[in-house]
């Protein structure tokens, strides 16, 4: 006789409730799917980059836009990914009284050491079905980027791979970067 397993997907609405009662800890878990998912250890390359996008985006977008850095986006009823860098539109409270949804976010950037795959493969169309046009995936091991534009579902109808000597346009943030400049 087979035996059926029933798991529980959380809400967002039930992982706020366990993060307010302390069941969850402050940082290293984000919300995938309805599924707590513990996120992979910083290492200093991936901390380097999150850091020197922050600087060079806040340069580039000023008081234009909100630059956030590892804060959850509500993507849907049961995701609140924490992508490493969103751009997000502007607001005079800093999105104090709720956390950004999709439809806030211009730009989401991963950084990607040894989560790839994950990144990809999970997140990509998490991202990409709450609504959020531009998506880029930083691989560390290759020196390049994966961008990701134009959704259509819970996919990109466009990408392309932009190589260490190239630039990067942003489709719908006004930015320009060298990769030269984030990487070195």
């Amino acid at each position: 006789m087979a035996i059926q397993v029933q798991k529980h997907l959380f809400t967002v609405a039930e992982y706020h409730k366990m993060a307010e009662a302390g069941i969850l800890p402050e940082r290293g878990v984000e919300l995938i799917n309805g599924e707590i998912i513990e996120m992979s250890p910083i290492g200093s390359k991936h901390a380097k980059i999150v850091k020197k996008l922050n600087s060079l985006l806040n340069k580039l977008v000023g008081d234009r836009f909100i630059v956030s850095v590892q804060d959850p986006i509500v993507a849907s009823d049961l995701s609140e990914p924490e992508p490493d860098v969103a751009v997000l539109k502007y607001r005079s409270d800093f999105y104090e009284n709720a956390l950004p949804k999709g439809e806030d976010v211009l730009l989401a950037i991963e950084v990607a050491d040894t989560t790839l795959s994950y990144d990809s493969k999970v997140k990509l169309p998490i991202y990409a079905a709450s609504g959020i046009p531009e998506c880029w995936i930083i691989n560390l091991a290759k020196k390049e980027i994966q961008v990701y534009w134009e959704t259509n579902g819970a996919d990109y109808r466009f990408r392309e791979k932009v190589q260490l000597e190239d630039t990067i346009q942003a489709k719908n943030v006004p930015l320009t970067l060298t990769l030269a400049e984030i990487f070195h």
